[in-house]
């Protein structure tokens, strides 16, 4: 019919429009359902409003509220509400951006007065946002050219810098209307008569669509995240598409504040941070120095198994080895600053063992009969990371990596990868983990060294690897080092959240840089490639990770103290005596809590502790050579267990490496 649009559907169906209808219009005339579903829509490629009307021929499909694009578009919206309210409670403020994040949003401002939000203020933010959401306020799109912009905002530096940039040439996401002409280079939204912000939306129609929401946190961030620019307030908040999925997520946060391994690390007495040390250098305590010895000890025992040869590097070198690498032209910037000695030689805390293997492999001449060489070592490395973004073991100054390095030939790199997975892999799934898919990360553009083509041959014998593992794969555009391509092993934890662990990075780049060469079967010289591996990608970070899944109650064979025996009173203490050292006899970790106090209070002490076995025994126990079995999680004690039939349970468990009895909320598997 004259006048109609055929609108290309993702099936490959069409479906026939009058001419100017809208992206939400064709959402209704699909179904009722999908129109009160729908947030946006994506026209050949880009994202946009529901109000954008629609060309003939244009592939179009609608972006609806319960997936991560729609909840993208809500979370974006729910920023511009909350920037709202806050210029409605603290007139003359200024506001810098307000992006949509993973599971949330913030936005950034400047107080007048050098003012500070405080944590009570959330509530009064939240209660005008409400006001807001009621009043149904639409978003209305508009485009403008630079001079007009910087007029609508000429009271926001943040914003007329945003503006600036664009003039001058920039992408600025926050600000550029994509597709336009240079006059009507920056696009804006409007709601109500009196707030405007830079933004490309797309957004939701009206305030009205919105309204699961949380404010959860203020922080403070530099400007560009730039720490010589202003300081400005952050506030953190979180948007759902219903009540129900802003409840379930609210209960994720609560079990991960309840899991958070630095209160564990606390409560636990595994490690500090002593200020006299300095920010993001952990110590380890007794107890979590076992914790840590025994996560090293088992993974020496699989590498020693798997035919890695383990070398030790210093903590320092000269500033030529780190040119020869190129860490100082493409990572000084997460680098400690120099020291100055030996008549001006400049010295650096490495922050990576690599250069340091491939010295080793470059001490003498090598034969391919040597390869493949596998090193490993658990070196520290430091790297200067900025105090805003320091964070308990997961984000530190100093910590150990459990680096290996693989040189090989060309025609043993595809076996090699598929070793080194599968190794990462099994390892992994020793300490308890189990739920994983495979990110590929690719050239970095403009920071990379290398060719083309080979890089593309690293990315695909990687990916041929990743596919052969038979777990999803996850593209990462840019994401690689500088030096190569890598694949990353993401872990899923107990309660759904996503952590990177091992990588393996193949790199051809480093051994031309050091010159490094074997002489082949045919007596000429040839250069070897290099597999970075790091399998817990730092000791602090995986115990970290393991805390957080077991929420502090490990394993049996990971706990630095996996039985506790109390004596029911004075007179039992020669039988306690007896029980502690049958236990130790085996190789079990055992501690004694004496009979000053009633039992009631001890048992709940080690409960805390999350003991995975306190033994109760009394005369009884003495007489018939038995204990009481207080399991880690169960409800009720198990009265005249045999000593020798629980030493080997308990023997057998640790052998097999099992996750061990669990406190409730805490098993990996529920």
């Amino acid at each position: 019919m004259a006048g109609d649009v055929s609108i290309r559907l993702p099936d490959g169906s069409a479906k026939e429009l009058p001419d100017g209808a809208t992206a939400g219009e064709l959402a209704q005339a699909i179904g009722s359902g999908l129109a009160k579903a729908a947030v946006a829509a994506v026209v050949d490629g880009a994202e946009v409003d529901l109000s954008s009307r629609l060309a003939d021929g244009a592939e179009v499909s609608i972006v609806t509220a319960a997936t991560p694009a729609g909840r993208d578009v809500i979370r974006h919206s729910t920023a511009h509400v909350m920037a709202q309210a806050v210029l409605r409670l603290w007139p003359g403020a200024r506001y810098a951006i307000g992006p949509a994040i993973d599971d949330g949003f913030y936005y950034d401002f400047e107080l007048p007065g050098g003012a500070h939000f405080s944590d009570d203020d959330l509530a009064r933010i939240e209660a005008t946002m409400r006001e807001i959401i009621a009043e149904d306020q639409p978003f209305v799109r508009s485009e403008h050219s630079i001079d007009d912009a910087l007029g609508i905002f000429v009271d926001q530096p943040f914003k007329r810098e945003i503006i600036e940039a664009v003039r001058d040439g920039a992408e600025e996401h926050d600000a550029t209307a994509p597709g336009s002409e240079p006059d009507a280079a920056i696009s804006t939204y409007a709601n109500g008569a009196r707030f405007v912000d830079l933004c490309r939306g797309p957004h939701v129609p009206s305030t009205g669509r919105l309204g699961h929401f949380k404010l959860t946190r203020v922080a403070g961030a530099y400007w560009r995240g730039d720490d010589k620019r202003p300081q400005l307030q952050r506030i953190y908040g979180t948007a759902w598409e219903s009540a129900k999925a802003l409840a379930d997520y609210l209960h994720r946060l609560e079990e991960a504040e309840r899991r958070d391994h630095r209160k564990l690390g606390a409560e636990l007495d595994l490690f500090s941070f002593p200020d006299e040390i300095g920010s993001g250098l952990p110590v380890f305590h007794p107890r979590g120095g076992t914790i840590r010895r025994l996560m090293e000890d088992h993974s020496r025992e699989r590498h020693v198994a798997g035919g890695y040869e383990f070398v030790y590097s210093p903590h320092i070198a000269k500033s030529e080895l780190f040119e020869t690498s190129g860490h100082l032209q493409w990572f000084a910037d997460s680098m400690f600053p120099p020291m100055e000695l030996d008549g001006e030689h400049r010295y650096y805390l490495k922050p990576m063992n690599c250069p340091f293997h491939m010295l080793v492999y470059r001490s003498h001449q090598r034969s391919y009969r040597e390869l493949p060489m596998r090193l490993f070592e658990f070196g520290t490395v430091y790297r200067y990371e900025l105090s805003g973004v320091i964070h308990g073991l997961t984000r530190v100054r100093g910590f150990a990596q459990d680096d290996a390095h693989i040189f090989c030939t060309p025609d043993q790199m595809p076996g090699e990868l598929g070793s080194l997975l599968t190794f990462v892999l099994d390892l992994l799934r020793e300490y308890g983990l189990d739920d994983f898919y495979i990110e590929l990360s690719t050239k970095p553009e403009a920071k990379a060294v290398g060719s083309d083509e080979e890089w593309d041959l690293a990315i695909e014998a990687l990916r041929a690897v990743a596919d052969s593992a038979g777990l999803e794969l996850v593209m990462d555009e840019g994401g690689g080092a500088f030096y190569g391509p890598k694949i990353s092993v993401q872990a899923r934890d107990a309660i759904g959240r996503t952590h990177q662990i091992s990588t393996i990075q193949l790199d051809f780049q480093e051994p031309q840089r050091f010159g490094l060469e074997y002489v082949g079967s045919d007596n000429g010289r040839h250069r070897p490639v290099m597999i970075h591996r790091a399998l817990f990608g730092s000791v602090e970070r995986f115990l970290a990770i393991l805390l957080e899944h077991y929420a502090g109650a490990l394993p049996t064979w990971l706990m630095p103290e996996q039985v506790r025996v109390l004596p029911v009173k004075e007179d039992v203490a020669p039988y306690a005596d007896v029980v502690v050292a049958r236990l130790t006899e085996v190789g079990l970790r055992v501690g004694l809590d004496s009979a000053d106090t009633g039992v009631g209070p001890r048992v709940g002490k080690a409960k805390v502790q999350k003991i995975p076995y306190v033994l109760v025994v009394g005369d009884r126990d003495a007489a018939a050579g038995t204990v009481g079995v207080n399991r880690r999680g169960a409800k009720d004690p198990e009265r005249d267990v045999p000593l020798d039939r629980f030493v080997a349970e308990v023997v057998d468990e640790v052998a097999a490496r099992a996750p061990g009895p669990q406190p409730e909320g805490a098993d990996p598997g529920s």
